[in-house]
């Protein structure tokens, strides 16, 4: 995709998630008994949670919306977890979650193998990274109307985490304007896994 498109895209998408910000509701993780002190204010622990209420809200308030579509029943090992449709255009969505009121931290991003095998395969396909913040009152979460950010993977600042070998970046950042074939050469030069598979395949 060109660098315009993509740029077109993510603007429709903060439309499109401004809107459903404002009709997502607070939701209680479970009652006083079972979790007397609450729960800790540590975001893993219902990520996937709230990643679930925001792609079944959006599905179910699709018409009210506009959109012909939503798509959300991927497995766990795909980039992205839901497939916005609306007429001919599709966007591949990927949600994050940030806890308001805290520090921006660097987080994992995506496997830069995944990255680069999807990016190679499929010349239309453009993964787009909306997260959306929540905050905590013991057991109960409610998403953070204010607090939205939208970037595309191929215009991230690209650090790989030596470790996991996974792209690593704060949520909130200015992004770096790069085509597609850049961002491949980028993902090449930066990730191990991908020159070590290079390295075996040419032998």
């Amino acid at each position: 995709m060109k660098i315009d498109d993509i740029k077109t895209d993510i603007k429709y998408l903060e439309q499109l998630y401004s809107k459903l910000i404002q009709i997502l509701p607070s939701f209680y993780i479970a009652d006083d008994k079972i979790l007397p002190y609450g729960l800790k204010p540590h975001t893993r622990s219902i990520s996937w949670l709230a990643e679930q209420v925001i792609n079944q809200q959006m599905k179910h308030n699709a018409a009210k919306l506009g959109l012909d579509d939503v798509a959300i029943d991927f497995p766990d090992t795909c980039l992205h977890d839901s497939v916005i449709q609306v007429k001919n255009k599709k966007y591949f969505v990927n949600i994050k979650i940030h806890k308001t009121g805290g520090k921006e931290n660097n987080n994992d991003i995506a496997a830069v193998e995944k990255l680069f095998e999807q990016y190679s395969s499929d010349p239309g396909y453009d993964i787009i990274y909306v997260c959306l913040g929540i905050s905590f009152d013991k057991t109960k979460i409610s998403f953070d109307k204010n607090y939205l950010q939208i970037f595309s993977a191929q215009f991230l600042p690209i650090y790989v985490n030596p470790r996991n070998d996974k792209i690593q970046a704060f949520y909130a950042h200015d992004p770096i304007y790069r085509n597609r074939a850049e961002f491949l050469k980028l993902l090449q030069q930066k990730s191990k896994s991908i020159v070590l598979k290079s390295g075996k395949n040419a032998k």
